[in-house]
């Protein structure tokens, strides 16, 4: 079965290390409810130096390329900041539907017994 591409989003913080952090657990739960997540910040830093001014701009359009393709924008984490509201918008525009990891998780639940979703 192919899974559909889910790209994630969130109110990312000035530390790397904990961005991918927050990113691999995110992108784990989103997997086991069905999707193919795909995430930037987990890889894009690896290649790109973001205070290089081209390569800051390369990465947002490589970002907003993988949003393109996607078939769902996941927002997760607490907080909203202009990077997620741009996201929620160009889904909006490109009429990707734009949904909570939560929502993501709770539609997952609802086939299983009684306990419902598994948050982690």
């Amino acid at each position: 079965m192919k899974r559909p591409l889910a790209y994630i989003t969130a109110s990312w913080s000035n530390s790397q290390y904990e961005n991918a952090e927050n990113a691999v657990a995110y992108c784990r739960q989103v997997y086991d409810a069905g999707y193919s997540p795909i995430c930037p910040v987990l890889f894009l830093p690896t290649f790109l130096k973001d205070e290089i001014p081209q390569e800051h701009k390369d990465g947002l359009d490589m970002a907003r390329d993988y949003l393109r393709r996607s078939h769902v924008l996941v927002v997760c984490g607490h907080g909203i900041d202009e990077t997620v509201k741009n996201d929620i918008a160009t889904a909006e525009r490109l009429r990707i539907t734009a949904t909570t990891l939560d929502g993501i998780l709770t539609v997952k639940g609802q086939g299983r017994g009684k306990g419902g979703a598994r948050h982690a």
